[in-house]
């Protein structure tokens, strides 16, 4: 067996170097899958990384979850998902904290919400709950970017006002909480999300490799016969009777000059 120790730090890293790629998610899912043994101690990990890491970190685990219980599901390792389903709500609270710092990862958790609630890994119910809470705190975070900002044309005053890049705790201007972007995370972040936007783009066109499965996705993209289409297919049979008549008419000169 093993070693406890090891099988933690080891997934812990793995949980750490997260990105936007599919392989990164499934090498971390086929870890945990193969030490099922310490199921427990391993969900543990996700919820302790996702407390502990940066925002960018925080949402690369959240779309690694979704990822992770597709496996689990399909090899039949369904204590992975109850678990997920008893700790959903810290996972959110996590990802997409109530004091606004996680506003960028809000949208992250409605998408990996929604996908879970869709394939049953989640109660339809309890989904929509969480997604009316992140609601409100995306309004909320937004109204507290609106207040903190600095009012124009304030004249000396200025280094009392508060940054953007500043949230304001309590009724004194001078009492500050700091939640800086750092640029290498903000560049990272861009990156990650451009390439799964544009895995998203490609899995739009991918078509299923059983028999007649493209001829079964235009048929079902094909919208119904109308009035329309048959006045066109009747003007394009008109035309190309014209144009084979007058293809041949040279042919039909000669018999008849024969005859």
């Amino acid at each position: 067996m093993a070693d406890p120790f090891e099988v933690r730090m080891r997934f812990t890293n793995q949980l750490r170097q997260l990105n936007a790629s599919v392989t990164s998610a499934q090498k971390a899912a086929q870890y945990a899958l193969k030490h099922k043994e310490m199921g427990e101690d391993l969900h543990s990990c996700i919820l302790e990384q996702l407390e502990k890491n940066n925002m960018n970190t925080r949402a690369n685990i959240m779309y690694f979850i979704e990822h992770f219980l597709d496996m689990a599901n399909k090899e039949g390792h369904t204590e992975y998902l109850g678990m997920m389903q008893r700790d959903i709500i810290r996972v959110v609270d996590a990802v997409a904290p109530e004091d606004g710092t996680g506003i960028a990862n809000v949208k992250v958790a409605r998408k990996v919400l929604q996908a879970l609630s869709s394939k049953s890994f989640l109660d339809a119910e309890l989904a929509s709950q969480i997604e009316e809470v992140l609601k409100d705190r995306y309004s909320a975070a937004q109204d507290l970017a609106l207040m903190s900002s600095p009012p124009p044309h304030q004249g000396d005053h200025d280094d009392d006002m508060p940054t953007p890049q500043t949230r304001v705790s309590g009724s004194s201007n001078k009492k500050k909480t700091t939640a800086k972007l750092d640029r290498k995370q903000v560049e990272q972040r861009i990156e990650e999300d451009r390439e799964r936007h544009k895995r998203q783009r490609e899995n739009i066109w991918a078509v299923a490799p059983e028999k007649n499965a493209e001829l079964q996705k235009l048929w079902e993209e094909t919208s119904d016969l109308g009035e329309d289409d048959e006045r066109m297919c009747e003007e394009e049979w008109m035309e190309w009777r014209a144009a084979i008549g007058g293809g041949c008419g040279h042919q039909e000169g000669g018999v008849n000059g024969h005859s």
